[in-house]
């Protein structure tokens, strides 16, 4: 017996962990003094602690121990949740950045539907100022009907997702996704000659790649996430009213608790001349944009996008709040100002607003 007390040398830390998880942890043990140390320290009385406590180190036991049960075939889930050093694998609910481009694990696998830019569905979706005459540089002054016979008041919708098609590429957690977004503005109540049409529909699909990272930033805050992308973005129109352009960008994820902010920077890559629908849209739009995703608490939260060009003082903000009604449906208002609100639109400055349902955040 005083040969086992000789090799009891149990740091605090491992006397409560060896309550906690019981005799089964002793049992892994492989050594018959370390493993007979275990058990004496599992059920000897407060005396045994304290000379634990004043024993010089004559055996690492809480490192053997630590090696014993992480080597062992059968390791059980409890183990891996005590010695996990990485804060946010285990035990803990994943950050926003961390669940939409699984940073830390693989969850759900490749070829699957995820959530991407939010989706919703706004009923009641009121502009200032309808861009009744569309206009661009190279296809001039379209006179549609559609467009000169529209409604102030429309429903204004939004559909998102993507997949991952290649994961953990060049021995990293790098994967490569598909994404695809869908905005649509539908004339719902505009009862004229051309019953409730669809006065403009963008298309943007794109593919990105997403690297892991981890590096502190000021004010406790973190970049997590690095990323880079094409996207093309069309409204599938015929000329005059046919608006598109390609891009590349660089993206960059940041948390700090609860805000999430994504800074984006891109680069635009078309033909340029008689293939170019909107020579000028870069005046509008500008060379990037800010995404910030702010929880309020579990119930509410607040998103927003800006953009803004310096050299040609143009830009725009939107915001969005959302709020439970019953369940995990959400409410959800959002503001507009600016350019951009549609790509038929880019260059058209106006304000709305809305309400209707979230079903997706980004």
């Amino acid at each position: 017996m005083k040969h086992a007390l000789f090799f009891c040398v149990f740091s605090g830390s491992l006397i409560t962990l060896a309550h906690a998880n019981d005799a089964i942890h002793c049992r892994t043990i492989e050594d018959a003094s370390l493993r007979l140390a275990c058990y004496d320290q599992l059920y000897t009385p407060t005396e045994s602690a304290e000379k634990v406590s004043n024993t010089s180190k004559a055996v690492d036991l809480e490192e053997t121990y630590r090696a014993n049960i992480e080597n062992n075939t059968n390791n059980n889930k409890e183990a891996q949740i005590v010695f996990a050093s990485n804060e946010d694998t285990v035990g803990k609910t994943p950050s926003r950045l961390q669940r939409l481009y699984d940073l830390e694990r693989n969850q759900g696998g490749i070829l699957t539907v995820r959530e991407h830019e939010a989706m919703y569905l706004l009923p009641a979706w009121y502009r200032s100022s309808p861009n009744y005459h569309p206009f661009s540089p190279s296809r001039g002054q379209a006179n549609n009907d559609i467009q000169q016979q529209q409604k102030r008041l429309e429903t204004k919708m939004q559909i998102s997702f993507k997949t991952k098609i290649l994961e953990d590429l060049f021995k990293t957690r790098a994967d490569v996704w598909f994404g695809y977004t869908q905005q649509s503005n539908w004339q719902i109540y505009n009862q004229g000659e051309k019953s409730a049409p669809f006065r403009n529909n963008d298309y943007s699909p794109e593919l990105f790649i997403t690297q892991p990272v981890k590096a502190r930033l000021p004010f406790n805050g973190r970049l997590r996430v690095l990323g880079a992308g094409y996207v093309h973005q069309s409204n599938g129109q015929s000329r005059p009213l046919s608006r598109s352009w390609n891009r590349v960008y660089l993206m960059a994820g940041m948390e700090w608790g609860n805000l999430t902010i994504v800074p984006r920077l891109w680069a635009r890559v078309d033909a340029k001349g008689e293939e170019d629908d909107n020579p000028d849209i870069m005046k509008y739009m500008g060379y990037g944009d800010v995404r910030i995703h702010y929880k309020i608490d579990d119930k509410h939260t607040l998103m927003s996008t800006l953009r803004y060009n310096p050299f040609k003082n143009r830009g725009a903000i939107q915001l969005g709040y959302t709020f439970p009604i019953k369940g995990r449906l959400k409410a959800y208002a959002q503001g507009f100002y600016g350019y951009g609100d549609s790509l038929l639109d880019y260059n058209r400055k106006q304000g709305g607003i809305g309400i209707g349902v979230l079903l997706n955040e980004w």
